[in-house]
């Protein structure tokens, strides 16, 4: 019994192959999981990609797309794959299309080119950041002056808080000083950052100009508790153009000042 105990065990019969359509009408044979749960892929080929002087080699499987091809080149390049055009045999490809089915093959050579209008914002977006880097350095070189007119506006409200009488005179000159500290950063085309920084000089200006108002108004009556007795009126209307809006009030000699200056924003 022992001898025929395998006698009609069935017989292991070959793998037969499965084949799949790929597109374009293609029929290759079937991928199957390695038991890894990764499919066996199609063969490795080694393409070269040019890219003006330089040369890029790309491994990828011979049944991809032009658009792996571009996710491969964007980690090499630093391009994203929309500002990618791949150019083989002279025809332009697109991301759909399979490498087999253009005829692309192992050592295949490919010319990478970056869109046009890729290359526009990128000039763009270099010009925008020197303007905002010339903004930046124009509003700084201001704010180091309004730094030295800030403390003489701090000296003097020592000074008439502590009793001194000052003269007109040194109201009037830090008065100026500043406007023309304004008219400077008026005069300063600025986006971005450098727009935040030249708004907040601006109120910094603003609020030193109303200090010297009050300051001018106590030491004109050091009895008054209020700047009322002398007739301080300080306007600031708001535009956004920032460059040529601001126009100066006329001097005047008159205890009554009127200022009448636009605000950034």
């Amino acid at each position: 019994m022992g001898k025929n105990s395998n006698k009609h065990a069935p017989v292991s019969a070959p793998n037969e192959i499965e084949w799949e359509m790929r597109p374009g009408g293609m029929l290759i044979q079937k991928r199957h999981d390695d038991g890894g749960g990764v499919a066996s892929r199609e063969p490795i080929i080694n393409i070269t990609v040019s890219h003006g002087p330089s040369r890029h080699e790309v491994h990828v499987p011979a049944d991809s797309t032009f658009g792996d091809i571009k996710n491969a080149l964007a980690q090499k390049t630093g391009l994203d794959p929309k500002d990618q055009r791949l150019l083989f045999r002279g025809k332009e490809k697109e991301d759909e299309e399979h490498l087999h089915m253009a005829g692309v093959k192992d050592r295949s050579k490919i010319l990478l080119l970056e869109d046009p209008a890729s290359k526009e914002r990128k000039l763009e977006e270099i010009g925008k950041s020197n303007e905002i880097g010339r903004a930046s350095g124009a509003v700084a070189e201001v704010r180091a002056e309004v730094d030295q007119l800030s403390e003489r506006v701090a000296a003097l409200e020592v000074a008439v808080h502590g009793g001194t009488k000052v003269a007109d005179k040194e109201f009037l000159i830090l008065t100026e000083l500043l406007m023309k500290q304004l008219l400077k950063l008026d005069s300063i085309e600025a986006e971005g950052e450098a727009k935040l920084q030249r708004k907040s000089e601006v109120r910094r200006v603003q609020n030193l100009v109303e200090t010297l108002d009050n300051l001018k108004a106590r030491n004109s009556n050091p009895n008054s508790n209020s700047s009322n007795a002398v007739s301080v009126s300080t306007k600031w209307e708001t535009f956004d153009s920032g460059v040529g809006s601001l126009t100066a009030p006329p001097p005047s000699s008159s205890t009554k000042i009127t200022q009448d200056w636009e605000q950034f924003d």
